[in-house]
């Protein structure tokens, strides 16, 4: 018996389409907003950390 991985047992020409899971509408623009300040945060934590690892002059 033949091993047969995922690849083998998908039809070749079938394009899958990952957008289809992706939220759409007000979830989305949610999701957009709530990445967009976490970004903002890391960064503001990222230059504390800066500040506070440089020595006093």
């Amino acid at each position: 018996m033949a091993n047969l991985s995922a690849e083998d047992l998908m039809p070749k020409n079938k394009v899958i389409d990952y957008d289809k899971d992706l939220p759409q509408g007000e979830q989305a623009t949610h999701n957009s907003e709530v990445r967009k300040r976490i970004d903002e945060l890391k960064e503001q934590k990222r230059l504390k950390d800066l500040l506070d690892d440089t020595d006093d002059w």
